[in-house]
């Protein structure tokens, strides 16, 4: 895996989490995992490029990242930490969305941008995993929610 570890710290490469994620282009939302703390919080990076296929129609002459997209690398994140915090239970099954509460977009996502992924396991279990997600820009929050997903 492209992972590379330094005391505790952990950062996997673009390589390593096409290991972990079913995901491929260009519906992979997540370029990088900068930091690890099994089974609590995970922090992973997405460069938001003009070359992304979204922004060709959304919008024409003013590109912004869809508010969908942006949750769903928050939710790819949130596999990651599913997968890395409990391999021998979840590491064969795929994750799915179950569930979106308390969302809030704050700032708009342009290209250019580097988005931060920050996600909190709130809950974890066999079968559902619930967890608190952030995604910021230049340190300022742009979108929030809590993330619900099952194992199948």
């Amino acid at each position: 895996m492209g992972a590379i570890k330094t005391n505790n710290e952990i950062s996997i490469d673009i390589l390593g989490i096409l290991e972990l994620l079913p995901h491929r282009y260009p519906f992979i939302m997540v370029d990088r995992v900068l930091d690890f703390d099994k089974g609590k919080t995970i922090t992973g990076l997405k460069n938001v490029t003009m070359g992304e296929p979204f922004f060709q129609g959304h919008f024409p002459g003013e590109p912004v990242m869809p508010g969908v997209l942006i949750l769903e690398g928050m939710a790819q994140v949130g596999s990651l930490l599913a997968y890395l915090s409990t391999p021998e239970t979840i590491a064969d099954r795929l994750v799915y969305f179950a569930g979106l509460d308390k969302v809030r977009f704050r700032k708009v996502v342009r290209p250019g941008d580097q988005l931060i992924f920050k996600l909190k396991m709130i809950k974890l279990k066999t079968k559902i995993a619930k967890m608190q997600g952030m995604a910021y820009v230049d340190d300022e929050l742009a979108t929030e929610a809590e993330l619900m997903a099952t194992f199948a």
